[in-house]
């Protein structure tokens, strides 16, 4: 089976993606579809769901364009009753347009209402799917492709899908219609006349079909743009506090410079082409008009017309005139819809590898225990990660995993929820292979806690009932006492209810990872996995979060990854992580007295603590403080 990508020892088990995994090759590279596969994948659906409203706005459209087809004909019988000293006529002619008028004009906005509701109930619909598919989608997959450019999918390619599906019903349909009745009037008029005029139709589509190319390519590089953009702000925020330590704003500003300099540069261009379309329009129809009128008027003076007969034929050209330019911008605008739409399907049709198969069971847990049995995993270039890992953790027993950096110890850890899969052998939990059970029902067997734990821009209660929405305020506050946070939680300006603001930043590290095991607690799986859980704490810190992390183990198989010896010491079992292998397993007293590399990572260690010891705790930062921990 292709392996899957794995961050081997990356802090959070998932984020940031190797330039040789799986997660790189699998962004969704736009394949080059036809303009009308694009646009009939859009209209099937898309616009079938709401097939009842679109067909209300097509028929508001016909009615339209009928309206507007009538009052050529109508100027025609006033201009020769004109001649004629006819008043009853003019008047019967004058009431008819304000009729047709006044049709058109109710007509055109139920028209543009039913469109404009069709178009935001695509754009919701296509942001939801997509979403959806980045939730459900492998993690490698997502941790290869910048947020940033699933922002820009979201906030900007979703938006010009919506704009190509709902400018090819409304506009490309009106305005088709209303051309194709008008010229019908101008052939009713003078067959011979018409035939002149749009004589110049096909010049017109030639030049049009050329912009839209024009103008689809730059789109296509507008948003690519648009994204590079988002993944470079987003990155900056983030990396915020790193850009002013090192004096780097300017920088930053520059590269932000650069990206926007060629979003402007590929927009101009899709404007140039999408503006160009009503001028080449209206200089092949200005020869058109330019032969009417000349011909025309001969036949007035030779007496074959009338003036009626030439007025009403040149007013249908010149109605023809504007929805004819309209529909050479539609053909441009659809083609920038088009290009949007090429980038957002690789995302609507992503699958994960990773999932249950047909008719899976729930897992079913009964002492948690945790076994690797020959498990090998390889990077998508044959890079190896794993080599025959063998493991087992009996219930309600701790496992440590220590090791070099860059030695494999995460990937093991991810493959118990099952963030990817092994390449070969097999992991089980109580003898059931993780790979054949339902995925909710194993990761509901096993909390998770990181090195840098991640808390949501909402309360505190709602943070530590994360993933258990049942959970009372009985259990929550509970929780949070178990895990040490009770105390300064209370001290914040709105105890429970307080916001903790994007990523938890108003908290400190200590307060994060006890809000993190408090949710853990809460959660109560029989399986607890640690990735580093300590290593980012200072001194005064580690000792909270250590003696909460104590309580949270008590009863439940534990695998953790830590670099601390304090934090391992006490493990029932430790396995020594190098290469990719497991080379000496043990307790803690056995393992130093074997002289091996855990016994010179331990020595390191003592070295490191004891410097630590000695130097003073590091400071809150001011969120901190004011939070009150």
């Amino acid at each position: 089976m292709p392996s899957q990508k794995s961050t081997a020892d990356a802090g959070q088990g998932g984020q940031g993606a190797r330039p040789d995994s799986p997660g790189a090759a699998m962004r969704p590279q736009p394949p080059e579809l036809m303009t009308r596969d694009v646009v009939g994948r859009m209209a099937r659906e898309y616009l079938r769901p709401h097939w009842r409203l679109a067909a209300l706005a097509l028929l508001a459209s016909a009615i339209v364009a009928a309206s507007t087809g009538v009052l050529p004909i109508l100027i025609k019988h006033a201009l020769d009753n004109i001649v004629g000293s006819d008043s009853w006529m003019l008047l019967l002619v004058s009431a008819g347009a304000i009729m047709a008028t006044s049709v058109q004009a109710v007509a055109t906005y139920f028209a543009k209402v039913n469109m404009s509701t069709i178009g935001q109930h695509i754009v919701a619909e296509i942001q939801r799917r997509m979403f959806g598919r980045i939730m459900h989608a492998d993690l490698a997959w997502v941790s290869g492709t910048h947020s940033g450019r699933f922002i820009s999918g979201f906030l900007y390619d979703a938006a010009r899908v919506r704009d190509s599906i709902t400018t090819t019903v409304i506009d490309l349909g009106q305005n088709l219609l209303t051309v194709i009745a008008l010229i019908g009037a101008m052939f009713y008029l003078n067959w011979k006349l018409a035939l002149m005029g749009t004589a110049v139709i096909p010049f017109i589509a030639v030049l049009v079909r050329q912009l839209g190319r024009r103008s689809r390519k730059a789109a296509r590089q507008t948003m690519q743009g648009s994204g590079d953009l988002s993944a470079v702000i987003s990155e900056a925020l983030g990396g915020i506090r790193v850009v002013k330590a090192y004096d780097q704003e300017a920088t930053e500003i520059a590269r932000a410079a650069r990206s926007i300099d060629e979003v402007l540069r590929y927009s101009l261009r899709a404007l140039k082409s999408r503006a160009a379309a009503s001028p080449v329009t209206g200089v092949l129809s200005g020869f058109g008009i330019a032969a009417v009128i000349y011909f025309g008027g001969r036949s007035v003076q030779t007496g074959i017309l009338t003036i009626g007969d030439l007025g009403g034929f040149l007013s249908a050209m010149m109605l023809a005139y504007e929805p004819l330019k309209k529909l050479a911008s539609t053909q441009t605008l659809m083609q920038e819809g088009v290009a949007a739409a090429i980038r957002v399907f690789p995302i609507l049709d992503i699958e994960p590898g990773i999932r249950a198969p047909e008719g899976a069971e729930p897992l079913k847990v009964s002492d948690g225990a945790i076994r690797f049995e020959d498990v090998h995993f390889y990077y998508s270039d044959g890079t190896p990660a794993l080599n025959g890992v063998s493991i087992e953790v009996p219930k309600g027993h701790t496992a440590a995993l220590v090791g070099p950096s860059g030695a494999g110890k995460s990937t093991i850890l991810n493959l118990v929820p099952r963030f990817y899969d092994p390449s070969s052998g097999r992991v089980l939990i109580d003898g059931q292979d993780v790979s054949q059970v339902t995925l909710a029902s194993l990761r509901g067997a096993s909390s998770l806690v990181t090195q840098e734990p991640f808390l949501f821009d909402d309360t505190i209660r709602a943070n530590i009932a994360y993933g258990s929405p049942q959970a009372g305020d009985a259990e929550i506050e509970q929780a949070a006492r178990n895990a040490a946070a009770h105390e300064f939680i209370l001290g914040l300006p709105k105890g429970y209810e307080t916001r903790v603001g994007e990523a938890g930043f108003k908290l400190s590290g200590g307060q994060r990872q006890r809000i993190a095991i408090a949710r853990a607690m809460l959660k109560n799986a029989a399986i607890l996995l640690l990735d580093e859980a300590t290593s980012a704490l200072d001194t005064a810190s580690e000792m909270q979060v250590q003696a909460a992390l104590t309580r949270l183990m008590e009863g439940r198989t534990t695998l953790v990854i830590a670099h601390r010896l304090s934090t391992i010491k006490h493990a029932d079992n430790i396995y020594v992580i190098d290469g990719g292998r497991v080379v000496e397993q043990g307790t803690h007293a056995a393992l130093v007295a074997q002289g091996g590399l855990y016994a010179e990572l331990s020595r390191s260690q003592f070295i490191e603590d004891a410097t630590d010891g000695a130097a003073p705790a590091q400071g809150k930062t001011p969120q901190a403080a004011l939070a009150g921990e």
